[in-house]
């Protein structure tokens, strides 16, 4: 047995390196997540706004404000402090321990407390707690996947002379005498030396490239936040030009400070951030009920302008794990599973044998999938067979096999499997045979199906165990295992491409494997570019050939993040999938990462915006709906917002103008600012999404929310109820109607042209009885609540004179009534030529030249 290290060594190289510990990010407590959305711009101008108002002795709107950032603040914290928890329950909290020779006597010690020197003990099932070179090796094969991505194990073999040997090596390779940190033992035993811990390993490397690479700020934020700056400062003029005519105009003062904070109340933007805060908050909330946790609110609504989706293969297409999926024998040919009842015959037997050469519990996810095979087609071990011997692989003869002894008296049963070429050989094969058996091998390798031959032989009873090559065995066929692919991603890739989304899959694994999943998953036709063509390219070449590729084959982890560098510097609007270690730097860098839950990295998880808990690739496809669906939204209640405070703005103005006093105090825009903030954050954030959703185009990231098509609808909209406001405020004038008579009646007619507003503004261009039908109980609810207000107003005297409104008549109620229907129904007849006009509504048929073009 090899020494290894003195404990003093050992302790003083630990004292040298410091513990063998990734770094790690800080973790977001729920105190962190509270002050980091307290700064955000959204909360903080609306919880500013609130308190202006009650300096301003407007406890009413200051109470409405502070109560939306209240419950906005308290909501987000909550989602993202319940994402903290469940990522806190995914994450291994305890390191790997490892066995190790110190003192020349193996001893198992905390992975944290590997050193360089240290010789590892590795058998089958252990996780390697550090990068090391193979001193010894048998049979030894290691699962990758956190470095590569890739499921299937590579075999190890020892190299005489390491520096040369391993100078160029990466993850992934096959035949490598290196064992990397965070991989697993599937197969064989062996020794290894520890060359690199912590931060120096090849996954450590990978995850301190992370620090360099900054997120990507969520632009509707930033939009919205010049918006209302611009949109504050405006109103803040005009209020102030205000209350300098009022005063000058009629002498009073005090008059026109309150006139002038009546105007800005009307033209302050408050419920901008009311819409934004409330949208992200229950929109992170909604798609957390499709198990998806989203780490950053705003990262859903970026997800619905996703361009361009990367994808990584194993795992996120495919179900990450191996399959039994063909079989081939000599005398039947070929059959795919599940076997029919005229294939179990032949083919039972064929499975029989490859499960006998695999062990009885199994670790390579080959074997495992052979065993389940069998379970699947009935193919039972008998209770009385004794594994008596094994011939584990050799660099010189890629198979392996079981002599399996039953009872007393019967006679022993080889059972051989390995690469076809090696069972071929060791079965004597003729040449017709081989080139039949090669047809089928290419056939299915070309699928990107992993194949194995298989072979058997009975022994005599007092066989001596010769060397494998010595027995005289029988080729009993081929069987094909694979990485399914997942049941419900070709839907999803099919929707993706109805969007307008292009999927771009980028992997490790080989070329024919990569193309076979990418034609199986329904993923555009296109070149495939490996790592090694990539690695070839300026940066201006590949830009050049990015719209012609939707596979990358063969990459490494520094490529993905080029990748996806290549595709931000095209325009494109990026989402990236991963789960791990390898893939955690172009997560961070794409514009929206996403995470595996379930198989997902720490490394990875922690670099995400989004997490996927049931690593489910269509739950990706309903995030990006519900991100369109809150976009959407927000376009109509911000479309809303303009629009209603024409009609409320004029109604303001005019009296001034006209030297009449004032329809409106403070009291009656908080009033109505009751109706206006719940319906903008609460109705039009409930509607359901517009049936073409998945049929458009992604908005061009390019593209302003606020544009000028779209205010202009809105002031055309505002303008019309105003017109019909005016021709009653003034017809009323002519008629001699008291001053508290006519206010209630405008203030109602107002009331009504903003219900009149809602219908109209919620839904793009379905019809009038569909938006109505859609069944919004939010809605509903707060027809019911005006209903009940203004009930109290013009029931309870007290109410009414405090609002200092007269006793309106049922003619007045027709009145304002009929202002709401003349508004609805003008606003309906022209909205779909009109939006269409303006080119509010943005749909499939009218792809962009790029995003047509790919597809």
């Amino acid at each position: 047995m090899r020494k290894g290290l003195t404990a003093s060594q050992a302790a003083q190289r630990l004292v040298a390196d410091g513990l063998n510990l990734l770094p790690q990010t800080d973790r977001r407590t729920t105190l962190r997540i509270a002050l980091e959305v307290s700064r955000e711009p959204m909360f903080a101008l609306l919880m500013a706004g609130g308190a202006i108002y009650a300096v301003l002795g407007d406890l009413i709107e200051a109470l409405i404000l502070l109560g939306f950032g209240s419950f906005s603040i308290a909501v987000t914290v909550l989602q993202e402090t319940r994402t903290e928890h469940v990522l806190e329950a995914l994450r291994d909290l305890s390191a790997p321990r490892a066995l190790v020779i110190r003192d020349g006597a193996m001893q198992r010690i905390a992975g944290a407390e590997v050193v360089r020197g240290d010789v590892l003990v590795l058998e089958a099932g252990d996780r390697v707690a550090a990068d090391a070179h193979l001193l010894e090796a048998a049979d030894l094969s290691a699962d990758e996947a956190l470095l590569t991505g890739e499921s299937l194990p590579v075999g190890k073999q020892v190299v005489a002379d390491h520096d040369e040997a391993t100078a160029a090596m990466r993850p992934g390779g096959e035949g490598q005498s290196v064992i990397y940190s965070g991989s697993l033992i599937t197969r064989g035993h062996g020794l290894a030396r520890v060359v690199a811990t912590g931060a120096r390993t090849e996954i450590g490397r990978i995850g301190t490239s992370l620090a360099s690479i900054d997120p990507e700020p969520a632009r509707l934020r930033r939009e919205t936040a010049r918006i209302v700056r611009l949109s504050a400062a405006g109103g803040a003029l005009v209020a102030l030009l205000v209350v300098v005519l009022f005063g000058l105009a009629r002498g009073s003062w005090i008059e026109a400070i309150l006139a002038g904070i009546t105007t800005a109340m009307t033209l302050l933007p408050e419920e901008f951030t009311v819409v934004l805060t409330v949208f992200m908050a229950m929109g992170a909330w909604r798609i957390g009920q499709a198990r998806v946790l989203t780490r950053r609110a705003a990262a859903i609504e970026t997800l619905g302008a996703t361009t361009v989706l990367c994808t990584d293969k194993t795992g996120t297409l495919t179900e990450n794990r191996m399959a039994l999926v063909r079989l081939w024998a000599a005398s039947t040919g070929e059959v795919r599973l599940p076997l029919s009842r005229d294939d179990l015959p032949t083919s039972s037997r064929l499975v029989e044998f490859a499960m006998l050469a695999s062990p009885p519990k199994a670790a390579d996810p080959m074997e495992i999938a052979i065993l389940e095979g069998a379970q699947q087609v009935g193919v039972r071990r008998a209770p009385d067979l004794v594994l008596d011997h094994t011939y584990g692989l050799r660099p010189e003869l890629l198979a392996m096999a079981n002599i399996w002894r039953g009872r007393k008296g019967s006679a022993p049963v080889l059972a051989a499997k390995g690469a076809p070429e090696a069972i071929a050989t060791l079965c004597g094969l003729d040449e017709a045979a081989c080139t039949q058996m090669t047809a089928a091998v290419d056939r299915m390798a070309g699928e990107g199906i992993r194949v194995l031959g298989v072979a058997s032989c009975t022994l005599p009873a007092d066989d001596q165990r010769g060397a494998l090559d010595d027995y005289d065995l029988t080729f009993e066929g081929l069987i094909g295992l694979a990485d399914p692919l997942r049941a419900a991603v070709p839907d999803a890739i099919a929707q993706c491409r109805s969007a307008g989304i292009r999927v771009a899959m980028i992997t490790g694994d080989y070329t024919v494997t990569a193309s076979a999943i990418a034609a199986a998953a329904g993923i555009a036709d296109g070149e495939v570019l490996t790592g090694a063509d990539l690695e070839a390219f300026s940066s201006g070449e590949l830009a050049h050939r990015l719209s012609q590729v939707s596979v990358f084959a063969r990459i490494m982890p520094e490529q993905k993040l080029r990748i996806v560098e290549a595709f931000k510097a095209a325009g494109e609007i990026v989402a990236m999938t991963g789960d791990g270690v390898n893939d955690a730097p172009s997560l961070k860098a794409a514009h929206i990462g996403i995470a595996m839950g379930n198989r997902g990295t720490d490394v990875a998880r922690e670099a995400s915006a989004i997490v996927l808990l049931d690593d489910d690739f269509a739950a990706i496809v309903k995030t990006i709906a519900l991100g369109r669906r809150i976009y959407d939204n927000i376009r109509k209640a911000m479309a809303f917002i303009i629009a209603v405070h024409v009609p409320i703005a004029g109604l303001t103005l005019l009296p001034l103008l006209l030297g009449k006093p004032l329809l409106f105090g403070p009291i009656h825009i908080a009033l109505l600012e009751m109706v206006i903030d719940p319906v903008c954050a609460l109705v039009f954030e409930a509607e359901p999404g517009e049936d073409d959703i998945m049929r458009r185009k992604p908005r061009d990231p390019g593209a302003a929310m606020f544009s000028i098509p779209m205010i202009g609808w809105s002031m055309f909209q505002g303008s019309l109820a105003l017109a019909l406001l005016v021709a009653v405020y003034v017809s009323a004038m002519h008629m001699g109607l008291a001053e508290a008579h006519l206010r209630g009646l405008m203030f109602f007619s107002l009331v009504a042209a903003t219900f009149a507003l809602i219908l109209v503004n919620r839904s793009f261009g379905a019809s009038l009885i569909r938006a109505v039908g859609s069944g919004n109980l939010a809605l509903i609810g707060v027809i019911a609540a005006v209903a009940a207000v203004t009930a109290a107003i013009l029931a309870i005297a007290p109410v009414r004179s405090f609002m200092r409104f007269d006793v309106l008549h049922v003619a007045d109620g027709a009145i304002a009534v009929g202002i709401g229907i003349t508004v609805l129904f003008s606003l309906e007849l022209v909205k779909p030529r009109v939006a269409r006009a303006l080119g509010i509504r943005e749909r499939a048929d009218s792809l962009r030249p790029d995003v047509a073009g790919r597809h």
